[in-house]
């Protein structure tokens, strides 16, 4: 429902769910789980720009300079609007850098650019009042705009929570009337990591906390009749960023509010690390018809945000469908919690005595090649050069491809060099090949095996039952590639009680044609599989395949394989589907093998490296952001499990290191605060000694091994 601002409901506080309680899983979030049906917002209108309603998705950045250091910002602002940026921040953390904003606008607009400019705000309520003055928008981060946060633990009864809310009110209504004046826009920004005491004792560090934070101060922005406002949920995990934009829609839902969102992953990080975070957790959101205005973080130049973004939202509204007028029925429930993570149950199967999916394992890396059977001795060679290239990030399950008997021929030429090499093979078998022309020969031990047969829309008990039967007797496990109406009844009554080593996966081919006849997208097929096989009473491992027949249209960019890969499985991992998981786009075994490895680290679904969690630069920032990350990258990338962040001030630091082992953190010009976890251990230590002395604390806690010998690719 799209209301105008005089229509909006103003709901009370008590509105708010009770602490602690978890939000159903049957709310609905979206118009549909399977296709992308977009959810319409109000449009906001910010300069000559507007965001939300019918426009298309707006990508912005941030500046990376000192605000102060107006003839840099002017020129890292050109530069931005240049490369098709449609929104540009530029952070105001104090009076002087606020009023700084004024020339700034007035050389970008001498310029010849009309972008709209936000003044970035925390802490700073009076810097905010001078800003707004200056710039189309300004962003308030509710976490700290009028609180301090001391990580304080206290009980708040309702009555004190209430004298709290009065505080706000006091604290935030100049700036919400000033915007209302002035006619400019205000975006409510939650942070994961900058959430205040006080909602983190009533709610946690949870994606409820972070959506009602935001509704306090819509609240408020509401009773002066202020509407003009995009909201932002904003988290370095995706799962959670995710989790609680889902949960912020649902809730606007439930009030019938219709504000536009601005999607983020915050702290990202750079390289692939950061656009992989970013296509998982900004794209899972559109996929689901969610967002009106994105910005992906990078530690890097803010220009390389833009073609990512650019692609992203390309992607989506190539998407994006309309959906029916009118409230209509919610989605049908697809078995997924879609706010609170769980791993969909799967008894645990062995494929080979070393590799066994589903259960509590992590998920499996398959890695196609897409040489013909004919060239096994370079398909070798490629194999072992993946094998001994890297360490924890190997290849698990090799896929090949069989046209007919004489390729069947050629399997023992694989199998028998690569059996201390890779844990299974897997043979893709062509329609013509049938269960008799399987030859115990063709499967020499001890290599395991594993077929993957396409089955359509006529397969019968009979014909899964053959192939079951024909696997069962060589001793081979079977993934069953299903086109997507091919039915589950007959493969559950082949089964007959029997638990074979069975995997579900799509077949590509079949399900490209089938997308484009109805609009739905692979995840949301995935999705229905998975609904699908629960219905049918199939607890089986589920193989999430990303190849070249998949892609979404318009899908072109700069990194089409790693961001279609993205696209497809990080939402389904952080939906706690998938136990395999495959990037066929890439003629590459290395590249495949490696970006596979990366989506399931952006998910937190496998982590076989050092985790980051490193914030953009901006003009906050005291050091170098992305050559100090990349410092400390090359010293600790071979720390599996340890998680560090890398902040450039406080003002997210110590909440997004929630997660993190360790943290680096900018406490002054030329000084590091080195943290762990959310204590602060060492403070002032002079940038030149400080990524050694965050490698003696890593050391003293334990977590420090020495790394392995690099070997030349």
């Amino acid at each position: 429902m799209t209301t105008s601002p005089s229509e909006t409901p103003v709901a009370a506080p008590a509105e708010a769910p009770a602490p602690g309680a978890e939000p159903p899983a049957e709310l609905p979030y979206a118009r549909s789980r399977f296709r992308s049906v977009r959810w319409r917002t109000r449009a906001v209108p910010i300069g000559e720009t507007a965001v939300g309603g019918d426009n298309p998705i707006r990508v912005q950045s941030m500046t990376t300079t000192n605000t102060e250091d107006i003839e840099a910002t002017v020129r890292q602002s050109i530069a931005l609007a240049e490369a098709g940026c449609e929104i540009i921040r530029i952070t105001a953390p104090n009076q002087r850098a606020a009023r700084a904003l004024r020339p700034i606008r007035e050389q970008f607009r001498a310029a010849g650019f009309t972008t709209p400019l936000v003044a970035d705000i925390h802490f700073a309520p009076k810097a905010a009042m001078e800003a707004v003055q200056h710039v189309e928008k300004v962003r308030i981060n509710p976490g700290n705009y009028a609180d301090r946060k001391k990580f304080a633990v206290r009980e708040y009864s309702d009555s004190e929570y209430e004298d709290e809310l009065e505080r706000l009110y006091e604290a935030f209504s100049p700036i919400v009337k000033e915007c209302l004046r002035l006619g400019k826009a205000m975006r409510i920004g939650t942070n994961h990591g900058s959430l205040s005491d006080r909602i983190m004792n009533r709610y946690g560090d949870t994606p409820e906390g972070m959506v009602q934070s935001a509704f306090e101060f819509i609240r408020i922005a509401q009773s002066h009749g202020f509407h003009d406002i995009v909201l932002s949920m904003k988290a370095s995990n995706p799962k959670v960023m995710i989790a609680a934009y889902r949960l912020a829609v649902a809730r606007m839902r439930e009030l019938g509010w219709d504000y536009p969102l601005h999607l983020g992953v915050t702290e990202a990080g750079g390289g692939e690390d950061g656009r992989i975070k970013s296509a998982i957790g900004i794209g899972s959101l559109l996929e689901d018809g969610i967002g009106d205005t994105i910005r992906v973080s990078l530690t890097e130049d803010p220009v390389h945000e833009v073609p990512v973004g650019q692609e992203l939202a390309r992607r989506a509204m190539a998407l994006w469908r309309e959906g029916p007028p009118g409230d209509e029925p919610p989605p049908p429930a697809d078995g997924i919690h879609p706010y609170v993570f769980a791993r969909r149950p799967v008894p645990p199967r062995s494929l080979a005595p070393g590799l066994r999916v589903g259960g509590d394992q992590p998920p499996a890396v398959v890695t196609r090649t897409h040489r013909p059977l004919a060239e096994d001795r370079a398909i070798v060679r490629e194999v072992c050069g993946v094998q001994t290239r890297f360490q924890d990030a190997r290849i698990e399950v090799l896929l090949v491809r069989a046209e007919d008997p004489a390729d069947l021929s050629r399997l023992p030429l694989l199998g028998e060099p690569l059996h201390s090499v890779v844990p299974v093979l897997a043979v893709e078998l062509a329609e013509t090949l049938t269960p008799a022309d399987l030859r115990p020969e063709d499967f020499p031990g001890p290599q395991q095996w594993m077929l993957v047969r396409r089955f359509g829309p006529e397969a019968d008990r009979g014909e899964y039952a053959a192939w079951i039967e024909r696997a069962g007797a060589l001793g081979l496990s079977l993934a069953a590639a299903l086109e997507p109406t091919a039915p589950l009844a007959p493969l559950r009554a082949a089964l007959d009680g029997e638990d074979p080593a069975l995997v579900l996966t799509l077949d590509p081919a079949t399900l490209a044609r089938q997308l484009a006849d109805t609009g739905d997208h692979p995840v949301g097929a995935y999705r229905l599989l998975a609904r699908r096989a629960a219905e049918a009473d199939l607890a089986l491992p589920l193989w999430i395949r990303s190849t070249p027949e998949t892609e979404i249209e318009g899908g072109e960019g700069n990194t089409p394989g790693m961001i279609e890969t993205s696209l497809l499985a990080g939402p389904l991992l952080c939906d706690g589907l998938g136990d395999l998981v495959s990037a066929e786009r890439f003629a590459d075994p290395a590249t495949a093998t490696a970006t596979a490895f990366n989506i399931l680290q952006g998910t937190r679904a496998r982590i076989t490296r050092t985790e980051y969690v490193a914030c953009p630069s901006c003009g906050r920032t005291l050091f170098d952001l992305e050559s100090t990350t990349a410092a400390i990258r090359e010293k600790t990338d071979h720390l599996k499990g340890v998680t560090i962040a890398v902040m450039g001030c406080i003002v997210n630091g110590p909440g997004e290191m929630a997660d993190a082992d360790f943290g680096y953190v900018g406490g002054a010009p030329g000084k590091i605060n080195l943290y762990v976890g959310k204590e602060c251990v060492q403070v002032g230590i002079p940038q030149a000694e400080a990524v050694d002395r965050l490698i003696d604390l890593i050391r003293d806690h334990g977590k420090w091994v020495d790394p392995p010998a690099r070997v030349s690719p």
